[in-house]
This record gives C-alpha cells, sequence and structure tokens, in this order.
C-alpha cells in the first residue's frame, strides 16, 4: 500500500472469469455480441421492459440496493471510480470516472486523494458544475440514519466520522475535506484494502445538495434523481428548484409504470472513455405480464429484456432456431440463488433443522424448473466459485445426493437430532414446524419452482404457505426484521463488486443487521443485544454462530493478494456450510438477456449483472416518447 499513485487492477477474480469463459463457450466477448454484423451508429432509442422494477428505496442513489437499479445509474451517475460496463474481466476493472486520475494513497493506507475531472455538469435544471462538495454530501447523505442506506455498512467505521447515525445530511463528516472544488480526501480509520471499489458504489456519486435536502426520508430522492453522466430522466429539465415545495417528481420516472431517460446536454464525451451511448434515448416500461414482453421483443416493438427470464417455449426456441441463436445471451451473474432461513424464527433456531433443510432439497428440480443449466449451475456451497477466484469449486458439496435431488434418509436422519421432532421418527412434528409463512416472488420460475421447494420440505414436515409477491414487496417484507419471516425462497445475492467480502459482510456480518433495509436476512451472528435493539425475542437456549471475526481476519488481506484473500473467504464459506447454514443455496446463476433483430450491439455490464444501458446499439427508427 506504499505506491503513491496507485494503479488498481483485478487479479484473482479476472483470471477466473477468463478461466471459466474460455471453458463454458459464454460470458466473454463471445456472450456479448449479438451476432449481428452492422457496425453501431448512434441514435434510435433502446426500449426495453420490466415485470417489475423491484427497487428497494425508492431508487434513490443512497439506499437502492437492487442490481436493476445499479445498471440504470451506470447511465445516469458518475463516481470518483468506475467500470467500463462491458462483459467479463475487463467489466470488473475499476477505471476513474469522476476522478482524473487513481487516487495519491498514503503509505499508511489511510488518506486518499483524489482531482475532479474537470468540465462535468450537472444536468439541467442545475447546469453547474460537479464539484467534490458534491461527492462529500453523498457520503453525509450515507451517514444520515433516516435515509436508510443500505449498504452504509461499507464506509461506516472506515471512513473517519461515519457510524451512520447522524441525523441530518447536513452533518459534516470530520473524516472527509474538501480544499478546492476539484479536491476531496478521504481520511479512514483503518486500512481498508478493498476500498477503491466502495468509492466506485453508485451511492457514493455526487448529489446536490440544493435539491436533495429537500427529501429527509427513504427512497423519497427517487423521482428527483439529477444525472452527472450521459442520460437524464425525462422532463428534469422542468424541474422547479426555486423551493423544496415547488418541486414535483419529474415526468419520466414513476416506478409502477415506467422510465425514460434521455441525453443530458450538459454531458461531455471527452470526459468519459468507458461509455459509447449510442442511442439517443432508452425506455424502461412496467409490464407485469411476462409473456407479453417477450412477444413484443420477437414482434420488434421492444429490442430487449432486462431482468426478466424468458417462459420456456420462447426459451427452447431461441436454443433451437438457429436463426434465433445469436439473440439469446447468456452471461455469468457472479450471483446465487437461494432460501433464507432466519435463526430468530422456529424451528429454524435449531442447526439440525438447518441441515436436514439443505440435504432435502431436490436442487435438480428447482434447475429443471427454471429452464435447465442455460439459466445456471446447481450450487453447492454459499459463494460463486467465480467470485471465490475459484478457491472452492462445485466439487465441495457437504450436502451431497444422487442427481442433486436430495437426500431423504440424510435429511430424516438430521432432523431425529432437533427438538421440533418429538417422536424422533426424521419428520419436524411440532407445532412450529406448521403454518409457516415463504416469500416467493410472482413471476415465471419462481412460481415455476416453488413446488419443488414445498414438496422437498414437506418430506420432513416442514409445512410453508407461499406468499406470491412483485419482487419489491417480497424483498421489503424479508428485509424488515420486525416481520420475522422464517422462511423465504425470493432473494439471490450478487457481489456488489468483484471481492467475495461483498457477499460475507452485507450478507452474514452482525454488524450489517439493522431494523429495516435488512440484508443478512438469516439474522446471522446477531446478539441479544441487537434482537432487543430490533425488537425481537432472541432464540432461547442457543447461541447465533458469529463470522464477524473471520470477516476482519480477512479484510486484513489486501486486494493485491488475490490467492490469500479468496483462500480466507473460501473458508468463511465453508465454516456457513457446516456450522450455521444461513441458507439453502440452489443455483449459481447465469443472466439470459434475449434482443431484438433491431439490436446491432449488445453488451453485457458484469458490474450490475444485467444489459449494458451505454454500451448498447440500436437501428430503429424510434423516438422518445412525450
Amino acid at each position: 500500500m506504499g505506491k503513491r499513485r496507485q494503479h488498481v487492477r483485478l487479479v484473482g477474480l479476472a483470471l477466473a472469469l477468463a478461466l471459466v469463459a474460455a471453458a463454458c463457450g459464454g460470458g466473454g466477448n463471445k456472450s456479448s455480441s449479438s451476432g449481428q454484423q452492422a457496425a453501431p451508429a448512434k441514435g434510435g432509442v433502446l426500449r426495453t421492459a420490466i415485470s417489475d422494477f423491484g427497487f428497494v428505496d425508492g431508487f434513490d442513489p443512497t439506499g437502492e440496493y437492487t442490481a436493476v437499479g445499479i445498471g440504470i445509474y451506470g447511465a445516469m451517475l458518475r463516481s470518483l471510480m468506475g467500470y467500463k460496463h462491458v462483459a467479463g474481466p475487463p467489466g470488473n476493472e475499476l477505471v476513474p470516472d469522476l476522478a482524473s486520475a487513481p487516487p495519491e494513497i498514503s503509505s499508511d493506507g489511510l488518506k486518499y486523494t483524489f482531482k475532479l475531472k474537470p468540465n462535468i455538469k450537472w444536468a439541467p435544471p442545475l447546469n453547474r458544475a460537479v464539484t467534490s462538495k458534491d461527492v462529500a454530501y453523498a457520503f453525509q447523505r450515507i451517514n444520515t440514519e433516516p435515509l436508510v442506506a443500505q449498504y452504509g455498512f461499507y464506509y461506516n467505521g472506515v471512513v473517519k466520522g461515519m457510524d451512520g447515525k447522524a441525523k441530518s445530511a447536513d452533518t459534516k463528516i470530520s473524516g472527509i475535506e474538501t480544499p478546492d472544488d476539484q479536491t476531496i480526501i478521504f481520511n479512514l480509520d483503518k486500512p481498508t484494502g478493498d476500498f477503491l471499489y466502495r468509492i466506485a458504489q453508485p451511492a457514493t456519486a455526487p448529489i446536490p445538495e440544493e435539491v436533495a435536502k429537500c427529501f429527509t426520508k427513504a427512497g423519497d430522492y427517487g423521482r428527483y434523481v439529477i444525472s452527472s453522466g450521459p442520460y437524464m430522466i425525462q422532463g428534469a429539465d422542468k424541474l422547479d428548484i426555486s423551493s423544496c415545495k415547488a418541486m414535483k417528481p419529474i415526468s419520466g420516472f414513476d416506478a409502477s409504470k415506467n422510465l425514460t431517460l434521455v441525453r443530458n446536454p450538459n454531458y461531455d464525451q471527452a470526459t468519459d472513455n468507458t461509455r459509447s451511448n449510442y442511442v439517443d434515448g432508452i425506455t424502461v416500461t412496467v409490464d407485469t405480464n411476462v409473456d407479453d414482453i417477450f412477444s413484443r421483443i420477437q414482434a420488434g416493438d421492444l429490442d430487449s429484456s432486462i431482468s426478466d427470464q424468458p417462459p420456456k417455449p420462447v426459451l427452447q426456441q431461441y436454443l433451437t432456431d438457429p436463426a434465433k441463436k445469436p439473440y439469446l445471451h447468456s452471461n455469468s451473474g457472479d450471483r446465487t440463488w437461494y432460501l433464507t432461513m432466519n435463526w430468530a424464527v422456529p424451528p429454524f433456531d435449531d442447526l439440525h433443522v438447518r441441515k436436514a433443510t439443505n440435504w432435502i432439497m431436490d436442487k435438480a428440480g428447482i434447475l429443471q424448473a427454471w429452464g435447465g443449466s442455460t439459466f445456471g449451475d446447481i450450487a453447492t456451497h454459499n459463494i460463486p466459485p467465480i467470485v471465490l477466484g475459484e478457491k472452492l469449486g462445485s466439487d465441495y458439496n457437504p450436502y451431497p445426493s444422487e442427481g442433486n435431488h436430495g437426500d431423504e434418509a440424510k435429511a430424516k436422519e438430521e432432523m431425529k437430532q432437533s427438538k421440533y421432532d418429538t417422536n424422533k421418527d426424521g419428520v419436524c412434528d411440532a407445532k412450529e414446524c406448521s403454518n409457516l409463512v415463504m416469500p416467493n416472488r410472482n413471476t415465471p420460475v419462481f412460481t415455476d419452482s416453488e413446488a419443488v421447494v414445498v414438496s422437498s420440505l414437506a418430506k420432513i414436515g416442514i409445512k410453508v404457505k407461499p406468499r406470491e409477491l412483485a419482487s419489491s414487496a417480497a424483498y421489503t417484507t424479508i428485509q424488515t426484521v420486525k416481520n420475522q419471516i422464517p422462511i423465504a425462497m425470493n432473494p439471490g445475492w450478487g457481489k456488489d463488486y468483484a471481492d467475495a467480502y461483498t457477499f460475507t459482510f452485507p450478507e452474514w456480518d452482525s454488524r450489517s443487521i439493522k431494523p429495516t433495509g435488512n440484508s443478512n436476512y438469516p439474522l446471522q451472528g446477531m446478539t441479544p443485544d441487537q434482537a432487543k435493539t430490533m425488537g425481537i425475542p432472541y432464540p432461547q437456549g442457543v447461541t447465533i454462530p458469529s463470522i464477524d471475526a473471520d470477516n476482519d481476519a480477512c479484510q486484513k488481506i489486501a486486494s493485491d493478494q488475490p490467492d490469500q484473500r479468496n483462500q480466507c473467504f473460501a473458508d468463511i464459506d465453508k465454516k456457513l456450510m457446516e456450522t450455521a447454514l444461513p441458507w439453502v443455496p440452489y443455483l449459481w446463476a447465469k443472466n439470459i438477456t434475449l434482443t431484438g433483430t433491431t439490436v446491432t450491439k449488445f453488451e453485457f455490464d458484469q458490474f450490475s449483472g444485467y444489459l449494458s444501458y451505454t454500451q448498447m446499439a440500436v437501428n430503429n427508427k424510434a423516438t422518445v416518447p412525450s
């Protein structure tokens, strides 16, 4: 860490991505190319649709924690460090964005000094230069407790003066200095090897105080986001910022209906060598009928899907028809889909029940319900091997079964040891084993696989009541600790950036637990004092296993030692799978995108895990709707 000018690069994960892409033929340049030969030309509108945005904080960058939102921010916001918004290893490499160069870092790793590029201006209605104080204000919002910065744990206790407990966003942070409009200095409490990855998260992108100060509740700023990047919300130029009362939601965004982005007239392409910005506009329509989305793509009314998975008959067409194959794109999502089990709710406060649930699950049946291996590989542990630099692969499987269909005998042997199996016949028969609410999403693949999960659990006496909800509602339900949801099958987790810490901390470290906007769904490591603060009972006679100390040990290993760092996190994954079992991981995901014939260049954004809005090109004659 003694270099004065540290040039950031990925080593372990980038190499792993390259090897995996070479091995399976997906995820690299091959799958980010549509097969169309037309040279990209500027113009047209990228027309997309989604069944539900699924936003967990109303699209407010301070708290929004969904990959769909993060992908859109790539077209709107510029953080100090950023990404190239392309597929594979290059898409995980950090590059300066708002910053003119990588920072100057002190020899003790505690001070980071950034210089901002000149000539970067806010979109209308601000029309002024972006300054270091705008970046500082973004951090002040992260530090404000009522704004519920859902991944504020990456900064609290790291940047001096940040603890996430400020009452308002006008509270300055002692560890952030802005000596002039082009300079910002971060002073850290401790060396943090992955700090530059954290500084590339959308929540850290500049936010203008004169607008955002009017929004003091979590999520409210989402309909007023001012752009510092190439695209802005349509109608932003009409926003009256003369007073807080005068402001009305920008017309181009309604989370229940649509999002329309148009070019930011103040954006200077000369300041940005990472985004191509081919299209003149981007439209995202909310269409709850997933079949309709893919029919419209085939009819030429839409150019691309985003996150919804194609119905099986449509997928089969694209897999078997040579004319359609070039328009199916399968990329590594760096993501695990899983069932989460809550330590604070019986019967999942019993380790034997958690182990039995892992033994019984028919993962092959779930994968088949999803549509087969096109959608991913069966997960045998929590963190995808690609995120661990292949230090822990699919050969590590502590709960193996023939054909991955579950082992009923092993599951019942484990259940017999549980206090909830009163007659020791391998079946959970206490009253706590019945009528368990299980949130799920209300879209295909989730509804299709629900029966497999329900029937698997029933074999060991766990009787669940599925509740199929829109994605955003399902997440909000399990993110609210007081709801005490026992088990859920709606969540998935993808890396926040190219490091396994983005799994181990937000998902399983007790310091990430908070009453709302919580991402540690199993409440892993929760203490009795925390339970009291959350207003829920702590399980009797149980000490919930903690990996906090293990996380701290891994964080002491610098990111320029990827083998050692990845092995450390792989050991955490093993510990969880064998002694804590927060999840039943069932799928390491590939993200499927279908495009229409109007797409002349397809690109996948490895950072967000979805299509790359700033690198795709179309040849349609569409115009942005007024």
